[in-house]
């Protein structure tokens, strides 16, 4: 091997570890606030994931506030969150 495949590699493996650091650091240091899925407060459509069965994920959900779709809500918020049928929940809740 000669010394610019070592100096690649060496880039590589440091690149690599950065990476791993920031994927692995708290939304919060990232500059991000954290956040939690919040079930029953999305629009229809507007559901983040988890919408039940015959649904794929995001967008999939078919009523307003389905209480088995959730959206990302900044964390602590969730259970305050008013909608016409109820607060919001950190669980699937029936409606």
């Amino acid at each position: 091997m000669n010394s610019k495949s070592i100096a690649s590699l060496a880039g590589l493996a440091l690149t690599a570890g950065v990476a791993t650091g920031l994927a692995a650091t708290p939304a919060a240091a990232q500059g991000k606030p954290a956040m939690e899925k919040c079930y029953g407060v999305a629009k229809a459509g507007e559901n983040d994931c988890a919408a039940g069965p015959g649904t794929s994920c995001s967008g999939t959900s078919t009523r307003d506030y389905q209480g088995n779709a959730w959206k990302l809500v900044k964390k602590g918020t969730c259970e305050n969150i008013e909608t016409p049928k109820g607060k919001g929940s950190l669980t699937p809740i029936k409606r």
